[in-house]
């Protein structure tokens, strides 16, 4: 693979230029962990983003897996890696590729005609509706029937409408079907719907509290060929009577199955019967070019990678950039699914670092432990080490940190699900920083640590400087302490079924779209 266009091609060229000599020829002396940590400038991290928003702003503006702009990141960070001396792999894997095109329209035709607001294809702006991920697109008219629903709704979630074909025995083929959030799978009421001769479905929530707002859905994996959107409580309810009401619904979306990559690179030294391994998503999404998401961790590990280069250690030393993580984890998913046993319980530990420089940032520390007492249970057996050795390198800079939940948004989470050892760094999403954090860390309370998540505004500009450099160390400190560590946290019962707690996991990460 070769790196494409000029301006990250040049960029490339000046990093590798900027190496230490000797980085990719001569074999160097054990790095001491410390000195390692602090040799790596923030500029040179820096310089890895400014080729990622070079990438993004030359492909539409994003670096989102299925796009040219990932593929030009696959290839800008597999050509340095390679340059460095390492075993580099690009691994292919198929996945649904969605993408809105347009803002979408749902409107009520008869009685009393009235527009409903659209959630923004960016999701910068929620509505009272919203095209459901993997929806195809259409244009239609038609008279709206409620299927099995519950008005008003029950004091719990109970309603099964449109679970079942039998909801549908009395459904009018080339009707719109109104249908109510609850039981099952939206891809199953939906697959109900189109069967029973359905022109488009519109999925509300349930009604009880905390179940009215807009649905922000998915029917991924569902064969279904005509328009499907979510919305809220009211508007269902506004559309459910008198019978006979008429609507139009507008969706123009893309919905196929493309290829991307996972970037994989190993040291050629090392133990090849213990593997320490550290990973970062490269892809952003659709609507940005992704720097602090997830450009910002991705290039501290690269920068990190390249300043090992070929320096002896003791353990195998693999690194990986992780494809379709926004879509659901699923690079790092379909690379821990295809390891033969045998290889799994080679990888020692596994170390994720997701957002590592949100401008309004807190420092957080994956909660091995569970000594937070908060959300997830504790990591698999080693991860409560791992922690400790993030913690006691803040502490010896006086930096303070915090423990963040493995909440199951990162590609941690299919490397927990078999029992690997797990840890890393996490500065933020769109969560609002407390009055407590924002003491501690500086910045503003009651708001997004990151304001830009998933926006077209995640561009360099986006990046706290300070919370990069601090990371970077941390990243640098871990990576070679692991590299050569003599003891490392042994092969563990490797369960198939372990998970996360469901209530503390959405039940499609990061980009909070919900299945049911």
């Amino acid at each position: 693979m070769h790196l494409r266009g000029t301006a990250y091609r040049a960029t490339a060229v000046a990093t590798l230029a900027a190496l230490p000599l000797g980085l990719t020829t001569a074999a160097r002396a054990e790095p001491r962990p410390d000195a390692f940590a602090t040799s790596i400038p923030v500029a040179a991290v820096e310089r890895h983003l400014e080729a990622f928003q070079e990438i993004a702003d030359a492909h539409g503006g994003t670096r989102a897996s299925g796009t040219p702009g990932y593929a030009a990141s696959r290839d800008y960070v597999a050509g340095l890696l390679r340059k460095a001396g390492y075993d580099v792999s690009v691994q292919p894997f198929e996945f649904p590729f969605y993408r809105e095109n347009s803002t979408p329209t749902l409107e009520r035709v008869s009685p009393k005609p009235k527009s409903y607001k659209p959630t923004l294809p960016d999701g910068s702006v929620v509505g009272d509706f919203a095209t459901m991920v993997s929806s195809r697109s259409g244009d239609v008219t038609a008279t709206v029937q409620g299927v099995d629903l519950l008005l008003p709704p029950p004091a719990k979630p109970r309603s099964t409408s449109g679970c079942e074909a039998s909801d549908f025995s009395r459904f009018k083929p080339g009707n719109i079907a109104l249908l109510q959030r609850g039981t099952c799978d939206f891809k199953v009421k939906a697959v109900n719907a189109q069967a029973a001769g359905a022109s488009a479905v519109i999925i509300f929530n349930e009604g009880q509290s905390g179940r009215t707002d807009t649905l922000l859905g998915r029917i991924t994996g569902a064969d279904v060929t005509i328009p499907v959107v979510g919305a809220d409580f009211a508007l269902g309810k506004d559309l459910a009577s008198p019978a006979g009401t008429v609507a139009r619904i507008r969706t123009d979306t893309e919905s196929e199955v493309r290829t991307t990559w996972n970037v994989l690179a190993e040291s050629t030294a090392g133990d090849a019967g213990k593997v320490v391994m550290s990973g970062a998503h490269l892809d952003s999404v659709l609507a940005g070019p992704g720097i602090n998401d997830n450009g910002s961790g991705s290039a501290a590990l690269l920068e990190v990678a390249l300043r090992m280069g070929e320096s002896p250690v003791k353990n195998k030393t693999r690194f990986a950039w992780w494809g379709a993580e926004e879509l659901g984890l699923l690079g790092s998913e379909h690379y821990v699914e295809a390891l033969p046993r045998n290889e799994r319980d080679r990888i020692r530990l596994y170390l994720n670092y997701d957002m590592a420089a949100s401008p309004n940032h807190m420092l957080g520390i994956y909660d091995g432990d569970d000594s937070d007492k908060e959300g997830a249970p504790a990591g698999p057996p080693g991860s409560d080490a791992i922690e400790k050795t993030f913690e006691r390198y803040f502490d010896a800079r006086r930096v303070p940190h915090t423990g963040t939940d493995f909440s199951g948004r990162s590609d941690y989470g299919p490397f927990i699900k078999v029992g690997i050892p797990a840890g890393g760094l996490f500065t933020g999403a769109e969560g609002l920083k407390t009055a407590e954090e924002a003491k501690k860390f500086g910045g503003t309370a009651k708001a997004a640590y990151d304001a830009c998540y998933h926006l077209a505004c995640d561009t360099t500009a986006n990046i706290s400087p300070k919370a990069l450099l601090l990371n970077t160390g941390a990243i640098a400190h871990a990576t070679i302490t692991y590299a050569n560590a003599t003891n490392l946290p042994g092969p563990q019962a490797r369960s198939a079924t372990r998970r996360i707690t469901h209530k503390t996991v959405p039940p499609h990460p990061h980009d909070h779209h919900i299945t049911h």
